[in-house]
């Protein structure tokens, strides 16, 4: 099962370093991982995406609060949570294409951010699965770069990861 866990860790060097070691030594695979650091600078927010079973995201968090970095972790699946990912993809805008990736732009409710004679960039956001539909529906040959962030999550109504 896919778990999203969020992360409060010390804004210090390595401390990713840390993380993803522990990931890779235990041979868990980290489906994306994104970081940046919180309304306090001293901490960072990471947020991962990973799979398994409950007893294994359960060893995951456990082994993760054991490093000195970490100030909490919660999975997000546990309660309602929002999710989005970022992706930027550039499409051939050429011909008849170009006004087809516009029109699948506008349906996907993406933004057109740089448009040049033969290409455009478009900008989406959405849950992981809105953006897979998106590329699922244009014309793989007219895809020419694709870029994703991985999911970004927060808990819904009070709940909150805070110290």
């Amino acid at each position: 099962m896919r778990h999203i866990l969020s992360i409060l860790i010390e804004n210090e060097a390595g401390a990713l370093s840390r993380v993803a070691g522990l990931f890779s030594a235990r041979a868990y695979n980290i489906e994306s991982l994104s970081v940046a650091p919180t309304e306090d600078p001293t901490l960072s927010r990471m947020t991962i995406v990973t799979s398994g079973s409950d007893d294994i995201i359960e060893q995951i968090t456990k082994q993760l609060n054991k490093l000195i970095e970490v100030v909490k972790v919660i999975d997000l699946h546990e309660a309602e949570h929002i999710e989005r990912e970022l992706m930027l993809i550039k499409v051939r805008a050429t011909g008849k294409d170009r006004e087809e990736m516009k029109r699948m732009a506008d349906i996907f409710r993406g933004r057109i951010i740089d448009v040049t004679e033969k290409t455009y960039t478009i900008e989406l956001t959405g849950p992981g699965a809105k953006l897979d539909a998106f590329i699922q529906a244009v014309d793989r040959s007219v895809i020419l770069e694709t870029v994703r962030t991985g999911a970004s999550g927060i808990g819904r109504g009070e709940r909150i990861l805070k110290i």
